[in-house]
């Protein structure tokens, strides 16, 4: 499997959608959804309990550009700003925010290019800083009497963990979830190249756009993880599918079909500038910082290896056991009952 030590060590992380050939996949890592034929798997009563609590729906507008914001709980409370990873949408957290909304203000924003948000030109790690800032003001995250707590997995754990160096003065602290890095600058180059000799067909290119299926069953079959794991639980895998597409033309105009919600030249309009030196060097972190890694995710995997990290040298990394790089779609309650844990003690008054 795409996950194994021996896999995982070979490959450096990247932060694009994926790094593999589907065919090389098992079936359950592949198309984790295919056996339902488009039916939602049977889920505990927690998580209907958990999504049934709606958030409201809102927009924010920052840098010229509209991002979709869910919020759940008081404002005034001390707030919590959720940030998804890469290919994402804010809904990804839609089944552990609300076991937060009693204590906190919360907010799940979709980053630019993501979910419901608007599609930009060009995207920026520089502007990830002055979109949250957009969104905890209008969320009201700041008005519990301290600046929010970002909490970021994977590509949204990079944003978080970029401002947190650059902009400390917006967050109160940082929680980063599984979170890697990017190779140096010469190796993306190579990586770049490779990218584009394989042609791999699930990565979408300016001359491949999104694809667009016939029905929304032939759509959830394609739908995978990535980096590639297996769905831990299938129907947090299948929730998160269904709020990933929305309705398009089929290209030869026969109608509506479904695609993906994701701008799919994003990666071509990354912009890493300031992104470049990491992980090869450690910055200055003047911010609490904190990171929940799941056992068996590859980005764990290349660390062991003795791939580089900017995190700073006494940062406190805590394992989540039986759970891959999509920690909340592994171990969703384990993940609620650490950052609870950790949000009541943490991080301790100066």
């Amino acid at each position: 499997m795409a996950d194994e030590a021996g896999q995982g060590a070979r490959d450096i992380h990247d932060d694009r959608p994926i790094s593999f050939d589907p065919d090389e996949m098992p079936p359950e890592v592949r198309a984790p959804l295919a056996p339902f034929n488009g039916e939602e798997p049977p889920a505990p009563r927690w998580f209907k309990d958990a999504v049934a609590a709606e958030p409201e729906r809102t927009f924010v507008e920052s840098l010229g550009t509209k991002l979709e914001v869910l919020t759940w709980g008081q404002v005034g409370k001390p707030g919590l700003l959720f940030v998804h990873g890469n290919s994402a949408h804010a809904d990804w957290w839609s089944f552990i925010a609300p076991f937060f909304a009693d204590e906190y203000r919360v907010a799940a924003m979709s980053l630019a290019g993501m979910g419901a948000s608007d599609w930009r030109d060009r995207y920026a790690f520089s502007d990830f800083a002055d979109d949250a800032a957009a969104v905890s003001e209008a969320a009201g995250l700041n008005r519990g009497g301290r600046k929010p707590v970002y909490i970021g997995h994977s590509f949204g754990g990079g944003q978080v963990f970029f401002t947190a160096v650059r902009r400390p003065e917006l967050m109160h602290a940082a929680v980063l979830v599984d979170t890697g890095f990017g190779p140096p600058p010469e190796e993306l180059k190579r990586r770049e190249e490779e990218f584009r000799r394989r042609q791999i067909a699930n990565i979408p290119t300016p001359d491949r756009g999104g694809r667009v299926y016939p029905t929304l069953e032939a759509a959830l079959a394609r739908f995978r993880l990535m980096p590639p794991q297996p769905a831990g639980n299938l129907f947090i895998a299948d929730f998160i599918a269904r709020r990933s597409l929305k309705r398009a033309p089929m290209p030869e105009g026969s109608g509506e079909g479904w695609t993906w919600r994701f701008d799919p030249q994003m990666w071509e309009k990354l912009d890493r500038t300031g992104m470049g030196q990491y992980p090869m060097e450690r910055p200055d972190v003047n911010v609490p910082m904190i990171h929940f890694y799941g056992a068996n995710s590859r980005i764990v995997q290349m660390r062991k290896s003795g791939y580089p990290t900017p995190f700073p040298p006494d940062m406190l990394e805590i394992e989540i056991p039986d759970s891959h790089h999509h920690i909340m779609i592994d171990q969703p309650l384990a993940l609620v009952a650490a950052l609870r844990t950790l949000l009541a003690h943490w991080p301790t008054p100066a």
